[in-house]
C-alpha cells in the first residue's frame, strides 16, 4: 500500500540520490572507522532515516509495510552499516512500541527515536537463547512498583550505543513456556544495565554490536510494555514478523548494488580480446543473480502488500526472510567469481558485501529455524499433525 504514489516516487528519488552521492562514497572510511562518521548520522536523522515506519502521530514518516521495504531496497544499496544504523530505530528497536506500548510509552520514546536523538535495541537472545527464543533465563522479580531484572543478553545490534532497550525477561519462573515471558524498556542509565565491549566481527564494520548485562537492574513497573505481564513472546512475534519482510528487503538492496558492481567490471575487463561479460558462463552468472534479486522482490513486495491488507503473514514472512538471505549470499558468490582475484581483495565493495552479507542467514531466525518453520506450518495448513 503505497498511499501517495507521486510523492512516494519522489522519496524514493531522492534517497537513491543521498546513496549515490553521500553514502557510497563515504563507505570505505565507515569500513576503516569502524563507525558511521556523525555528520552522517546528523544527515540522516535529518532526513527522517530514523523515524520510517514510526507513525506520524509521534514524529515519524508512518510508511506503510510495502513503502518501507521500497525505502530499504534504495538505502541498503549502500554499506550495510548505514541501514544498521537506522535499522534497529525503523524495526526491532521500535516496533514493539509500536505494535504493544501503551500511550505514555508511546509519548515519552517514540518521539527520541523517530527524530534519531534516541537509539533503540531489541534484547532478546541470549547465551542459551536464541532459535529457541522460549528458553531464555533473564529474570524479571517484581519488588514493588519496580521490577529487578537479572541476565546476560548477547549479539545485540547497536547495544553499545544504544539508550533505550526492550528487554524480554521471564517474569513468571513456574512457568516455562512463552506465557512467562514479558518485555520491558530499559533505560541504559538504568542502575544494574552494562554493555561490553563491542564484538569484532567477520563484517559489518560500523555495526557495533555487543552482550547487555543486567545486574540487579531497577526498572519501573511503568516500562512493563503495555502493562500486562506475560505478553512478551507474543509481542516479540509481532516484531519478528514484520522484521523478517523489512529484513528481506534489506538483503535485496545489496545483492542489487553487487550486480551492478560485477556488471560494470566484466563489461570493462578484458580477456582473450573481449570483455569478461562477452562469456556466456560469465552471462549465465548474470542471468541467475538477476532471476533470484527479482524473484526476491516480487516476493517481498507481495507479502508486503498482504500485511498492509491485515492479512496474517506469518509463514510468507518466514520465506521472504529465508529465500532473500540465500539468495543475497549466492549473489555476493557468484559477484566474486565474475570479478576473479579482484572480488577477493579487501578495498573492493564486492569484497566487503561478500564478508557483511554473511550474518543475514543467521539473525532474525537462522535458514535452518525459517525451512522447519516454514515446513510446519505447511503441513498444517494441509491439515495434518506431526505430534504435539
Amino acid at each position: 500500500m503505497i498511499r501517495d504514489p507521486a510523492a512516494f516516487d519522489e522519496t524514493l528519488q531522492s534517497l537513491r540520490r543521498y546513496v549515490r552521492e553521500r553514502l557510497i562514497p563515504r563507505e570505505a572510511e565507515v569500513e576503516a572507522r569502524d563507525e558511521v562518521p556523525s555528520d552522517l548520522v546528523e544527515d540522516m536523522a535529518r532526513l527522517g532515516f530514523f523515524g520510517w515506519s514510526i507513525p506520524e502521530t509521534w514524529g515519524g514518516m508512518g510508511m506503510t509495510t510495502e513503502e518501507l521495504v521500497l525505502a530499504a531496497m534504495e538505502l541498503s544499496q549502500a554499506s550495510v552499516a548505514f541501514r544498521a544504523r537506522v535499522g534497529t530505530n525503523t524495526g526491532i528497536g521500535s516496533e514493539a512500541l509500536v505494535a504493544d506500548g501503551t500511550p505514555a510509552q508511546k509519548d515519552r520514546y517514540l518521539p527520541l527515536l523517530a527524530s534519531g536523538q534516541l537509539t533503540g535495541a531489541f534484547a532478546l537472545t541470549e547465551p542459551e537463547a536464541g532459535s529457541d527464543a522460549t528458553a531464555l533465563k533473564t529474570t524479571a522479580v517484581r519488588e514493588g512498583d519496580h521490577y529487578v531484572l537479572n541476565g546476560t543478553k548477547c549479539f545485540i545490534t547497536n547495544a553499545p550505543i544504544a539508550g533505550l532497550f526492550t528487554v524480554m525477561a521471564r517474569t513468571d519462573p513456574q512457568d516455562a513456556s512463552a506465557r512467562g515471558i514479558s518485555a520491558f524498556l530499559v533505560e541504559r542509565d538504568m542502575p544494574g544495565l552494562s554493555t561490553a565491549a563491542a564484538y569484532r566481527k567477520m563484517g559489518q564494520a560500523g555495526s557495533p554490536v555487543s552482550e547487555v548485562h543486567l545486574q540487579d537492574c531497577r526498572v519501573p513497573a511503568s516500562h512493563l510494555i503495555g502493562g500486562t505481564e506475560g505478553t512478551g513472546f507474543k509481542t516479540a512475534m509481532k516484531v519478528l514478523n514484520k522484521q523478517r519482510i523489512h529484513l528481506a528487503a534489506l538483503c535485496t538492496g545489496p545483492a542489487i548494488r553487487m550486480l551492478e558492481e560485477a556488471i560494470a567490471w566484466t563489461a570493462q575487463r578484458r580477456q582473450f580480446g573481449q570483455p569478461v561479460a562477452a562469456f556466456q558462463l560469465v552471462q549465465a552468472l548474470i542471468a541467475d543473480c538477476q532471476t533470484e534479486i527479482q524473484a526476491a522482490r516480487a516476493l517481498i513486495l507481495q507479502t508486503a502488500r498482504e500485511r498492509d491488507a491485515g492479512q496474517d503473514v506469518t509463514l510468507q514472512a518466514s520465506i521472504c526472510k529465508y529465500f532473500a538471505s540465500e539468495m543475497c549470499g549466492r549473489v555476493a558468490d557468484r559477484c566474486v567469481q565474475m570479478l576473479g582475484g579482484t572480488g577477493f581483495i579487501q578495498g573492493h565493495p564486492i569484497e566487503r558485501f561478500y564478508r557483511d552479507v554473511r550474518l543475514f542467514r543467521l539473525y532474525e531466525g537462522t535458514s535452518q529455524i525459517h525451512q522447519l518453520n516454514i515446513a510446519k506450518r505447511t503441513i498444517a495448513a494441509a491439515g495434518y499433525r506431526l505430534g504435539d
